[in-house]
C-alpha cells in the first residue's frame, strides 16, 4: 500500500439550520414582506409551531402590516435589555409568534460582525424551539442580511416579471452561492399575470445561474397577481383571514405544501 499525504478535504458549509427559511430579494418593492406574513399563516394553518423574525434593517414593517402595536421590538435585544426569546409578540390571529424589528432605525448596521453574530445565534436557537422559523431579510446584499441570514437552512429568493428585479434577484443569488456554496436557494415569482408568464420568468432566472453559476435553484412556487393582496394590506389583515380563497392565498399555501415535504 502506498502511503502518501492526506487527501484535501473538499470546503464544507458551516452548520446549518434546516428549519430556517431566510426570505429575500435582490431590490424592494417585489412583496418580500407579505410573503414572508402569508407564508407563516399558511405554516400555522397547517399545525405548524412558526416564528417570523423581522430583519429588514430600516423597513421593519411585518407589524405595520399586521396592525400590530408590539411591546418589545429588535432595539431590546441589541441594548440587552431583552433575550431574543423575551422580545416574541404572539399574534393570535394568525397562530405565529413574531419579533418585531426597528423601522427607521441603523442600530444593526452599525454593529461589528462578531455582535451580529451573536444575535443571530441566538435567534437559531431560539427558532430550534419552533418547527419553522421564518427570516425577513432585508433587500439587496449588505452585510447586515448576510449575516443574520447566515447558515439558513433555505433561502426563498422573490422575484417579478421585470429586468431590475430578475438582475438584483440574480445578484442576491450569487453573492450567497460564492460565501456559502451548497445553499439550498429556491425560487418565488411573485405578482405575475398568470402561471405561465411566472414560468417564464423563472426560466430567465434560472437560465443566468447555469450559465453563470453553475447552478439550478428550483422553483418555489408562483404567485399571481391578486387586487385582493394590496386591498388586505392596507386594512391590516392577512390574506389568508381576510380573503382566504383567494387566488394568491391559494398560490402560497401551496408553496407552504411543498416546503413542508423538505425534511
Amino acid at each position: 500500500m502506498i502511503q502518501g499525504a492526506p487527501l484535501p478535504r473538499p470546503p464544507t458549509r458551516p452548520l446549518v439550520a434546516p428549519n430556517v427559511i431566510a426570505v429575500s430579494s435582490g431590490k424592494g418593492g417585489v412583496g418580500k414582506t407579505w410573503f414572508a406574513i402569508t407564508l407563516c399563516h399558511a405554516l400555522a394553518q397547517a399545525k405548524r409551531r412558526v416564528l417570523l423574525f423581522d430583519g429588514d434593517l430600516g423597513l421593519a414593517n411585518v407589524d405595520i402590516q399586521l396592525g400590530l402595536i408590539p411591546k418589545h421590538d429588535l432595539a431590546n435585544i441589541i441594548t440587552g435589555d431583552l433575550t431574543m426569546a423575551g422580545a416574541v409578540t404572539e399574534f393570535e390571529d394568525g397562530g405565529f409568534d413574531i419579533i418585531a424589528g426597528q423601522s427607521g432605525s441603523g442600530s444593526l448596521a452599525s454593529l461589528p460582525r462578531s455582535r451580529l453574530t451573536v444575535l443571530r445565534d441566538e435567534l437559531f436557537t431560539l427558532a430550534g424551539t419552533y418547527d419553522r422559523a421564518v427570516i425577513d431579510i432585508g433587500a439587496g446584499v449588505d452585510r447586515t442580511a448576510r449575516v443574520m441570514a447566515g447558515r439558513a437552512g433555505m433561502y426563498l429568493v422573490l422575484t417579478m416579471d421585470e429586468p431590475t428585479s430578475l438582475t438584483d434577484a440574480y445578484a442576491f443569488i450569487k453573492v450567497m452561492t460564492l460565501e456559502n456554496p451548497g445553499t439550498d436557494i429556491r425560487i418565488v415569482v411573485n405578482m405575475v399575470a398568470s402561471k405561465q408568464q411566472g414560468e417564464r420568468t423563472y426560466a430567465t432566472l434560472l437560465k443566468a445561474c447555469e450559465g453563470f453559476l453553475n447552478i439550478s435553484p428550483p422553483l418555489a412556487g408562483i404567485i399571481r397577481r391578486d387586487p385582493h393582496v394590496p386591498e388586505s394590506i392596507r386594512h391590516q389583515t392577512p390574506l389568508l383571514t381576510r380573503h382566504p380563497n383567494s387566488d394568491a392565498a391559494g398560490d402560497v399555501v401551496a408553496i407552504a405544501g411543498k416546503l413542508l415535504e423538505t425534511p
